[in-house]
């Protein structure tokens, strides 16, 4: 049985119908149910093939629920571990590796910390922040956000310095960035699934959150169009979000992405309207039973730090640069390549490792310069006997040692 989890916070429109999407397409061995949790052992089974996750953004349980899920061979929607790193300062450099426009974005210090940290703790930190040679670089007016978030939530627009301290002040430990203020001509939000399946929706932010969806086909041009398709498929495949929303502000006919952190975008059918939440329905439905059946592979790794999104880092000033190797001297002599080895050869047997109770002969000493050298004894010359011929005494051995009787008798006979 392959198990579809849905883990869920406070929405109401869209659990119940995308779980009701996935069991009416009656597939053998394949179903689609909430998630139950209540305390996990480190042991216990794990029952979901995929799980769909809505909000562990805002529930730490739930975040370290799906790590250990995702790391027992679960697919996540979206991925837990790169999710809960990402944020929109990170992202903004992610784009412009791809090839997508964003704003001049100032990652900023926060304004308060932890009660643990105090001034010995925040050294490294300039003070007192220029905050005119920050809108000098992304103008003004700009806008102050949190890095990680959505939903509009603690967005301020600011239109000098002083109105960006006193905003600044109020945001507490926000995370927040500094970035440019885009004016649009133009502005859309498109929706994200499979990191394939994408829908170009106009949308205006500035409008009550249930009317900012807006129905309108023709809204982009068509060249228009095509390019911020495939701005958001780059985003989101170079992210690995299977669920994901980009907006884009467009200006000069450029289309800049303004936020695309957002992995649990709004499915809500009052908001994104019931053409799109039936779309929403059916392509989740046959991503997470493609996911469930083993037939589409989920995102592995960051894919954003594989070439070409990961760029070369400078070289070290320090660093020792070889000399380059002179050209070969056109009187060179080449040589002949080795033939290869005939099959006929014979191949030597290797010879044994010497046994470790072999007799090692000692060495036999050199000659002392002292040792006396026996004369050779000269042969003795007879005269001719009665058989007329001549008689020698027998040779002796050069060093041979003669004893006292055997001198006796050779000098008798001479």
């Amino acid at each position: 049985m392959a198990t579809i989890g849905l883990l869920v916070g406070r929405e109401n429109t869209f659990p119940q119908p995308f779980i009701d999407a996935v069991n009416a397409r009656n597939i053998p061995g394949i179903s689609a149910e909430f998630v139950r949790l209540g305390g996990t052992a480190l042991d216990e089974p794990l029952p979901y093939r995929v799980i769909v996750d809505r909000i562990s953004h805002e529930v730490p349980y739930y975040r370290c629920y799906l790590k250990s899920a995702a790391l027992q061979g679960t697919v996540v929607i979206n991925d837990p571990f790169w999710w809960g790193g990402d944020d929109k300062f990170l992202e903004s450099h992610i784009a412009r590796r791809v090839g997508v426009a964003v704003p001049k974005t100032v990652l900023l210090p926060n304004k308060e910390y932890v009660p643990d940290i105090g001034s010995e703790s925040l050294r490294n930190l300039q003070a007192p922040l220029d905050w005119d040679a920050m809108l000098d670089y992304v103008g003004r007016p700009a806008f102050l956000k949190p890095a990680i978030g959505g939903g509009w939530k603690n967005v301020y627009k600011v239109n000098d310095a002083d109105e960006l301290v006193r905003c600044y002040d109020e945001t507490g430990q926000l995370q927040m960035i500094l970035q440019e203020a885009i004016d649009f001509e133009q502005y859309v939000r498109c929706i994200c699934l499979g990191r394939e399946r994408v829908r170009v929706l106009r949308y205006d932010p500035s409008a009550p959150f249930h009317e900012r969806y807006v129905l309108d086909d023709s809204y982009l041009a068509q060249d228009l169009r095509t390019r911020v398709e495939g701005d958001v498929l780059k985003l989101c495949r170079a992210l690995g979000y299977d669920m994901n929303t980009v907006e884009f502000a467009v200006r000069d006919g450029i289309p800049y992405a303004i936020d695309f952190l957002n992995p649990a975008p709004d499915f809500d059918d009052f908001s994104i309207k019931q053409h799109n939440f039936e779309w929403v329905l059916e392509t989740m439905s046959d991503l997470v039973i493609s996911y469930a059946r083993g037939n589409t592979e989920p995102p592995h790794g960051y894919i954003w730090q594989e070439n070409p999104f990961r760029a070369a880092p400078p070289a070290s000033p320090f660093a020792v640069v070889a000399e380059p190797i002179p050209p070969a001297s056109p009187f060179a002599v080449v040589a002949e390549p080795i033939p290869p080895a005939s099959p006929f050869a014979v191949v030597a047997e290797p010879i044994p490792p010497a046994s470790p109770f072999a007799v090692v002969a000692e060495p036999i000493p050199p000659a002392s310069p002292f040792a006396v050298v026996a004369e050779p004894i000269p042969a003795a010359v007879l005269p001719d006997g009665p058989g007329g011929g001549t008689a020698h005494a027998p040779a002796v051995d050069a060093g041979a040692v003669v004893s006292p009787k055997t001198r006796r008798s050779r000098k008798k006979a001479e």
